[in-house]
């Protein structure tokens, strides 16, 4: 029974994915299944980095706002003359330096990752604005097109791009000591500390990884929009988290998977695609999918009360 649970998001995609094909017949095609892969990768890889801080029991609200800062200083890099790989180099630093503040924050300061990271998610805009006064950055190489829109073997390239950061996330999950301990830490972390987890160190860490995805997911969106613009990501950090408690990862930590992320994060995407073409107003979908999340949330709890009770 609780695999079948599991494997309801999975079931959800395919069932979504039927229908909209009946439904309509320019869903099953080559231009707007590329369309929405290409969509969807940014949220994607914000989402594996979300995930593994959700493992943890915390949260990461500032995620929009790190894939602005990132996606603004790797084009302003690349304009100014710097080859466009060191430039989107420059993106995921900053991005790694924004979680790695994150982390050392919730960690020294002892303050809570939703107080934190709602304070970042202001600071780390406000700042992009200020450097940028406001206004995008524009002049861009086309190479740099190639990241966001190009495509290898008939296949886009983010998409190369989300697979190889999965398959790395995975691995780190199952076959490292961080996996294990962000599992121990979201389930228990007084069981952790007395364990000799050193869960301040692995904490910074979890976060600055997320933040390096983030920005690399940053750079991803740069290159799809070519320009680097400080008020981009508005809104990403609600679905990356719609995406992994979709995907079955549990807010209260001790629960996540790569696959199930990124499951959910491909419903959300054929949710919002399947509606443009379906002509539902865009409101509505973001009624559509927060909707979504609650039933998530409330089959997870309904799932946890009866294990408890059993």
């Amino acid at each position: 029974m609780q695999r079948l649970q599991r494997l309801l998001p999975f079931f959800t995609l395919i069932l979504l994915f039927i229908a909209l094909t009946i439904a309509t017949p320019h869903f099953l095609t080559r231009i707007n299944l590329a369309s929405v892969a290409r969509q969807t990768a940014v949220i994607n890889i914000m989402a594996l980095g979300m995930t593994l801080v959700i493992i943890t029991g915390g949260i990461d609200l500032s995620v929009g706002s790190i894939l602005a800062v990132a996606g603004l200083f790797g084009t302003m890099a690349i304009k100014s003359g710097l080859p466009i790989l060191l430039g989107i180099a420059v993106g995921i630093g900053c991005g790694l330096i924004c979680g790695l503040l994150n982390g050392l924050m919730i960690t020294r300061l002892r303050i809570s990752p939703f107080i934190v990271t709602l304070g970042t998610l202001e600071a780390y805009r406000g700042f992009a604005l200020v450097v940028s006064k406001g206004l995008p950055v524009h002049g861009i190489p086309d190479a740099f097109s190639f990241l966001g829109d190009g495509s290898l073997l008939g296949i886009p390239f983010s998409l190369w791009v989300l697979a190889a950061c999965a398959v790395l996330m995975h691995f780190l999950l199952e076959n490292t000591k961080l996996g294990r301990y962000a599992f121990a830490i979201g389930s228990n972390s007084s069981a952790a500390y007395y364990a000799g987890v050193p869960i301040k160190f692995h904490l910074t860490t979890v976060y600055a990884i997320a933040g390096m995805l983030t920005g690399l997911a940053g750079m991803i969106e740069a290159s799809r929009l070519m320009t680097g613009q400080p008020t981009a990501g508005q809104g990403y950090e609600l679905q990356a988290i719609a995406a992994v408690v979709i995907g079955g990862g549990s807010l209260v930590g001790g629960e996540g998977s790569v696959i199930g992320t990124l499951i959910g994060a491909f419903i959300m995407g054929l949710l919002s695609n399947g509606s443009d073409l379906l002509g539902i107003n865009p409101y509505w979908q973001q009624v559509i999918i927060g909707a979504v999340i609650i039933a998530a949330v409330g089959f997870d709890e309904l799932r946890k009360r009866k294990l408890s009770t059993a």
